[in-house]
């Protein structure tokens, strides 16, 4: 009996992305490896927390790090460290009166739901968020313009999720936050390069660890060694509801070696796998194009452009095996197909049940 048929679950073709309703993403025997390590073996767990948090800054040139269990985690214990400033009071009262330096900018465009909202987090954090520019437009002096003497951070997210034209560029709001003695916290939650940040200066960026990366459910905040001590001390805190096991802690380190060493699928290696895919489609009568990830990533997918999209995309969830494609973008007609989770068998298996589908509509 394998593990769908043991709890009445059904298969899942994941070609929406690394998405946290599917579980994101497949891990490698290397870090399953490392988290049997991690399962099986004692630790001192503040002793662990430090040491690997100082390994994988190490591997990134960055000032320090800390592991935690996902990256919504890292915004929440972020933000609340910046707050607290080391503040053990604090740590034991995050949300008290005493503290009323709370305010966090963020470009309206940012404040996306990406599973849950980013201002959730900033609530959790004990943080008052001050939106700033409007929704399709930011400026750094809009942002500018929002800080006040009780101003903590800024915070940008580098999202899909978030919208794309008219927003300053990270290294406009680096500039920005910094001109005023302030830290600049990056959500990259599921951006592949885990360096470029650091060297453009930002004080924290918070990765996924289960999405490009593609380790265990965890996340990692790299950055400045006095925002990543201010952070560690939420365990203590409000990070307590959040902390992560020991398997997972070790299974991310091992997770970050082996995507430094061998990096995520490059842009024409996608190009490849979905030249022959596309060509499938193609041939059951759909209209499709490759196209590349409209926040800019080295991500190619296959986009497909009809006016049954909502309903195609139901069929394919709703069927024996439960496909999931991506549909960001239904409401205009287009159904979008991630390949990197998809292997060839896979995609034969979506050209089927799609051919299955044009002939039932």
């Amino acid at each position: 009996m394998d593990v769908y048929e043991k709890y009445n679950l059904k298969h899942v073709i994941n070609a929406d992305g690394k998405m946290t309703i599917l579980g994101v993403s497949k891990v490698s025997d290397k870090v399953v490896a490392a988290q049997k390590l991690g399962a099986q073996n004692f630790f001192e767990m503040a002793d662990l927390v430090v040491q690997t948090g100082k390994y994988v800054a190490k591997l990134v040139g960055s000032e320090d790090a800390l592991i935690v269990n996902s990256a919504s985690a890292g915004i929440a214990e972020t933000i609340a460290g910046i707050i607290g400033q080391g503040s053990m009071y604090h740590v034991y009262h995050p949300y008290t009166d005493r503290i009323t330096k709370r305010e966090v900018i963020l470009p309206m465009g940012h404040d996306v739901d990406y599973g849950a909202p980013v201002d959730v987090m900033l609530g959790v954090a004990g943080a008052k968020m001050i939106p700033a520019g409007y929704a399709n437009m930011c400026s750094p002096e809009h942002i500018e313009m929002q800080i006040t003497d009780q101003t903590a951070a800024i915070l940008y997210i580098k999202s899909h999720h978030t919208v794309q034209k008219s927003m300053l560029s990270i290294p406009e709001a680096i500039e920005v936050a910094h001109r005023h003695n302030l830290p600049l916290v990056l959500d990259a939650a599921a951006e592949e390069d885990l360096t470029k940040y650091l060297k453009m200066g930002a004080d924290a960026v918070i990765y996924s660890g289960a999405k490009a990366i593609e380790g265990p459910a965890s996340g990692v905040v790299f950055g400045k060694a006095k925002y990543i001590g201010w952070a560690r001390l939420q365990s203590k805190g409000m990070g307590r509801a959040m902390k992560i096991g020991k398997e997972n802690i070790i299974g991310l380190t091992g997770a970050i070696e082996q995507y430094l060493e061998e990096g995520p699928e490059d842009g024409q290696q996608m190009i490849a796998r979905l030249t022959p895919f596309v060509e499938q489609l193609k041939a059951i009568g759909l209209k499709v194009k490759i196209v590349q990830d409209g926040a800019g990533r080295e991500i190619y997918r296959a986009s497909v452009q009809t006016d049954k999209a909502q309903e195609i995309c139901d069929k394919l969830r709703n069927g024996a095996i439960a496909i999931y494609a991506r549909e960001y973008r239904v409401n205009v007609g287009i159904i979008e197909f991630d390949i990197r989770s998809v292997d060839e068998s896979e995609m034969n298996q979506i050209v089927a049940r799609m051919k299955e589908i044009m002939e039932e509509i």
